[in-house]
């Protein structure tokens, strides 16, 4: 099993280790990258990449080798610490960048066959919208499977997390790892994602942005053909 991992912070707290101990549950070849010393470029909203092309986003080349992990990977863990009730700074700017992968525009395939984690800690709250922030991405990419782990460690540094808390991190971890596994090779998407999928397809029926209802024409799912079959 391939895993990709995107952490929100470059420096390695409590979410690094919670993140890279689920993806060795889960087992595989792993790859890491850390945000902004990996990327850390701003989407200056140019729209580009929906309007005509991808590849005339001024940063392509600079997220290409993350781009590529994305899509071979089986699993994606998308992993930030909280800052101030929401995702880090270069995380939300990451994301940024795959605005037209979102399914109003134009979806990858393989995507719809994916398992993705969010994992998100704080010394007190807030992760709940921290991992929304990165949930909706892996929702509106098309993500199959997405779980959601929060944590509050009640502490800013890894090695003061309480024995208790590191029990609990470590039972649900556990958990999620062996549903991952369990459900490798077999996952398909939820009525919330068919629903939303076949309201785009509708939407790129009607031929409102060019490049994307050429893209969906292609793949035939302006027809009967689905990313799911």
């Amino acid at each position: 099993m391939k895993i990709t991992i995107i952490h929100g912070q470059s420096h390695k707290g409590s979410t690094y280790h919670i993140a890279h101990n689920l993806a060795e549950r889960i087992g595989g070849d792993i790859i890491e990258y850390f945000l902004p010393r990996d990327f850390g470029e701003f989407c200056i909203g140019c729209t580009k990449c929906f309007m005509e092309h991808e590849q005339l986003c001024p940063h392509y080349s600079k997220l290409l080798p993350i781009t590529k992990a994305l899509d071979e990977a089986d699993v994606i863990i998308l992993a930030s610490p909280v800052y101030v009730y929401h995702a880090t700074g270069p995380m939300k700017s990451f994301l940024d960048h795959y605005g037209y992968r979102w399914m109003v525009h134009r979806p990858q395939a393989a995507m719809f066959q994916k398992q993705g984690v969010c994992i998100s800690t704080a010394a007190g709250a807030g992760m709940k919208s921290t991992n929304k922030d990165m949930a909706d991405s892996l929702f509106f990419w098309g993500v199959a499977r997405i779980y959601k782990y929060g944590m509050r460690v009640a502490a800013v540094d890894w090695s003061k997390i309480s024995a208790t808390r590191r029990q609990k991190i470590d039972k649900a971890l556990t958990h999620i790892a062996a549903k991952i596994v369990r459900r490798q090779g077999r996952v398909k998407p939820g009525l919330k994602t068919k629903v939303f999928f076949t309201i785009m397809r509708l939407m790129q029926k009607k031929g409102f942005n060019p490049s994307d209802n050429e893209y969906w024409k292609q793949y035939g799912w302006t027809g009967t053909k689905r990313p799911w079959k």
